[in-house]
């Protein structure tokens, strides 16, 4: 439930391609990035890539249309969106706006298959996830090289075939720096070039541009530090001085099993970070609203129920109210509490589905907005209730004729039930003021 109201049904999006895909790369997406995603992330993808196609003149459509392809609720396609930015295959873009937000979706070009174990970081993953005997299949069936190695590389030259001119040094001057095709790596490998420095090892015969790269991502997977890094590559250097990249992978990765007792090497998602507050609340209301932004709704159930579980039937409605209108768990949790306090601590669906779609409209995405705003609805309802008590006509007097005795009995009658009636409600308001106490109390 931490994804639920990160995106709204009526949010717009928007699809984008900019590269094109290369020719093999539904095997690429079925066998090499499925395991490591998941079919749903891998089904989102399909689906954005085939729905673009569908669109005119680049008019968004509402996140409905994929909860209605996918079959899937809201909070899934989120987490299916994550995983395909954090691998690679989409770049997402947020415009904010007054009804509801845009989505500009960027899909990114897989790798081809045999691109795709030129990759490291990408092929340790696959391997650790589907074991070495099928990663080995993989690799063998769409590694192919039709060079052996053997071979010598006898193709023509462009110098060679076509005659050119000696450009001048203004032509040269103005001719534009062709981009590199290799990756950026920030990461800074002074250290590493002082190590081997001081082992007379050659830098530049170790720390190539796609050893860099190599040292970089299995840093990245494995969690290493950099003296671990130091033994993993001091380990896998040859005679030569060279880098066995082989040699350097396994090295990584028994370093890692060591120190997390053979634990094995997963693709997993990382928790959201909760943002700490460094402001201290003034009130104990402010400490209620802290509390609300923080705490899960099952852990809200949880604590109004004295440590007691929440039920299935419970938490089936919230997590249906939420997915349906998109509400955040911090505005869910103000709602739970308004309708337990309203409802004598009984959870009904009907009325916070009834609550939740007057919030949903009115855009709320904080506990504090949704406090202020039920309390303002509450005020205005007493302002109502108390109009039309106020314009409620009264009975129009009797003609008849009524004898003085009858009216003192029906007077004297009146009396008791009157009385019974005030001690009733100030019973009702003693109970409301303390259960609201204990509420603004945090218990």
């Amino acid at each position: 439930m931490k994804y639920i109201g990160q995106i709204l049904p009526v949010d717009g999006y928007i699809i984008m391609q900019k590269e094109s895909l290369p020719a093999d790369y539904a095997k690429s997406l079925t066998h090499l990035y499925q395991p490591l995603l998941g079919i749903q992330a891998v089904s989102l993808y399909q689906t954005l890539l085939h729905d673009m196609e569908l669109q005119q003149d680049l008019s968004p459509q509402t996140h409905h249309t994929l909860m209605n392809y996918l079959n899937l609720p809201l909070d899934e396609i989120y987490q299916s969106r994550r995983k395909l930015e954090g691998i690679g295959l989409l770049k997402t873009f947020k415009q904010s706006r007054e009804s509801s937000d845009l989505y500009t979706y960027e899909l990114q070009s897989p790798f081809a298959p045999d691109r795709f174990f030129e990759d490291a970081m990408l092929s340790q993953l696959l391997l650790h996830h589907i074991g070495d005997h099928k990663f080995n299949l993989l690799k063998k069936h769409f590694g192919r090289t039709a060079v052996t190695s053997q071979a010598q590389n006898i193709t023509a030259s462009f110098n060679d075939v076509f005659q050119t001119f000696t450009p001048s040094a203004e032509a040269l001057g103005s001719v534009p720096k062709q981009e590199s095709s290799t990756e950026e790596i920030q990461m800074d490998f002074t250290w590493m070039e002082q190590m081997l420095q001081q082992r007379m090892i050659p830098v530049g015969r170790v720390l190539t541009t796609s050893n860099r790269r190599l040292i970089h991502q299995m840093m990245v997977l494995y969690e290493l530090e950099t003296h671990e890094i130091d033994k993993s590559v001091l380990w896998a250097l040859t005679d030569e001085n060279r880098l066995d990249t082989e040699e350097f992978k396994v090295a990584c990765h028994d370093l890692f099993k060591a120190k997390n007792n053979n634990k094995r090497v997963r693709l997993t998602e990382t928790q959201p970070v909760k943002k700490e507050t460094t402001e201290v609340p003034a009130t104990k209301e402010d400490m209620l609203i802290q509390e609300l932004e923080t705490i899960s709704p099952k852990q809200l159930l949880e604590d109004l129920s004295r440590g007691n579980h929440a039920s299935e039937q419970d938490m089936k409605a919230i997590r249906e109210v939420m997915t349906t209108q998109g509400l955040p768990s911090p505005v869910m949790n103000v709602l739970i509490h308004y309708v337990l306090l309203q409802t004598n601590m009984k959870l009904s669906k009907a009325y916070l589905e009834k609550i939740a779609s007057h919030w949903s409209r009115a855009n709320i995405k904080t506990a504090k907005e949704a406090m202020v705003f039920a309390k303002k609805e509450q005020e205005r309802f007493q302002k109502d209730m108390k109009r039309k008590s106020a314009f409620n006509p009264k009975k129009q007097a009797s003609k008849e004729v009524v004898p003085d005795w009858f009216k003192d009995r029906k007077h004297k009658q009146s009396k008791q039930p009157a009385v019974a009636t005030n001690m009733n409600i100030s019973k009702e308001q003693e109970k409301i003021a303390a259960r609201l106490k204990q509420y603004s109390n945090g218990n």
